[in-house]
């Protein structure tokens, strides 16, 4: 009879696994997704977040690939399209706002797809998804946590101490939970950018199209329209890896605005706007490499393990494929060693792929002259030409074949 229970299957869980209790921490866009899956094959699932709410800030993602995929087997490919961003396409502006070249949602070399969404939207549509059915502590982070063969207790921000059988650390780039974790800490390939994030008033100046400008000392302005009726805006430029390290906020909105004084195009605006907002992104740009993703009873997801920047395009893509996959693995498997084994065999091809940028990217999109700038806006004017193409060819790639990038295995069959 032994033998036998251990090929019985509850949802296609090994008995083993099942109603293991797993403890998530982060609850952006892979954490939610995670838990999902986690609970829908059986796991008892609590996510942790430090920030007291939901953090809905941040700008445009696409749903595409991979994420496509998984939100339509997750039920809520329509509720992202209803809340899409109303975005027509990508205008390559000079400083004068004169258009270089236009190209519509529908184009290849456009960075707007189909399913464009603001990041903070499709946080709320995974809570809304999985707040029934998962435990969310929210203002809640690791202080501390022990491994034993057999669980990890964990001692949390407000001092209390409770056992899991394991523990998977979806956050950010600078993940807290990782360096507590982990003996090997990550490298980091920093990009040669740091980036800006901040939601502006809309002037008469923004339409249903995204604007991309290049300044000289190599400056990229992008202003993008919300379905809110305000405007989103990024400033991304060429620094060194520490210049703007460790500032504070106050500091942060005085270096930007030093930053890009005197730039042109759309400078003053956003100089206005950085003065008075309250909500200001500012870091610096870099991928995450990681030889293992796991140690013992804890592993990471997402930009923890393998952020490959907003210039990859494949954030979304990465942090929902990873969770699908690491609960899929974890659903089958004998153990959680073995889960965690193939979750890294699954996805490192992909991550290695994804963190894979063409040729002079990002460098030659930043030009520091004049002259550099010229040069690039009438190469981008071509837009038959390879030139062209290698420098946008970045914003096509989920529009060019519907090849899978990726196998997504069905965990339920």
């Amino acid at each position: 009879m032994l033998a036998f229970k251990w090929n019985i299957k509850i949802k296609h869980i090994n008995l083993d696994m099942k109603d293991k209790k797993i403890l998530v921490t982060g609850a952006s866009i892979a954490g939610p997704t995670l838990a999902y899956w986690l609970n829908r094959y059986g796991f008892n699932v609590t996510i942790a977040e430090k920030d007291a709410e939901l953090r809905l800030g941040g700008q445009n993602i696409d749903v595409k690939g991979p994420a496509r995929e998984i939100a339509c087997k997750m039920g809520i490919e329509e509720i992202i399209r209803a809340k899409n961003t109303t975005e027509a396409g990508l205008r390559w502006v000079n400083t004068e706002n004169k258009t270089v070249a236009e190209f519509p949602k529908e184009s290849a070399l456009s960075m707007t797809q189909e399913l464009e969404i603001l990041r903070g939207d499709l946080v709320q549509i995974l809570y809304d998804h999985t707040k029934n059915d998962i435990g969310y502590r929210f203002n809640s982070y690791i202080t501390k946590l022990t491994q034993t063969e057999a669980y990890v207790n964990v001692t949390f921000s407000s001092g209390e101490t409770e056992t899991f059988d394991l523990v998977i650390a979806a956050e950010g780039i600078g993940s807290h939970t990782r360096k507590l974790a982990f003996s090997n800490q990550p490298e980091f390939n920093y990009l040669g950018l740091y980036t800006a994030y901040i939601t502006i008033a809309k002037a008469s100046t923004d339409s249903s199209w995204a604007r991309w400008c290049n300044a000289e000392n190599g400056i990229v302005f992008l202003i993008r329209p919300d379905n809110y009726g305000t405007t989103r805006a990024s400033i991304t430029f060429t620094a060194n890896e520490d210049q703007y390290k460790a500032l504070s906020f106050e500091e942060q909105k005085t270096t930007l605005i030093e930053r890009i004084k005197g730039s042109g195009w759309e400078s003053e605006r956003l100089i206005k706007e950085i003065g008075k907002t309250k909500d200001l992104y500012f870091d610096r740009i870099s991928q995450v490499k990681m030889q293992k993703w796991s140690e013992g009873r804890v592993a990471i997801v997402g930009d923890a393990a393998y952020c490959a920047t907003p210039i990859a395009g494949k954030g979304t893509d990465l942090a929902m494929s990873g969770a699908y996959i690491l609960a899929g693995e974890l659903s089958i498997a004998n153990s959680y060693q073995e889960a965690f084994e193939a979750y890294e065999v699954k996805m490192r091809p992909y991550v290695e792929q994804c963190q894979k940028l063409p040729p002079g990217i990002p460098k030659l999109v930043y030009p520091q002259s004049k002259i550099g700038v010229g040069i690039l806006n009438g190469l981008v004017s071509l837009v038959g030409s390879k030139p062209a193409k290698s420098f946008l060819g970045l914003f096509g790639k989920g529009k060019k074949a519907p090849k899978q990038e990726i196998a997504l295995p069905d965990y339920e069959n």
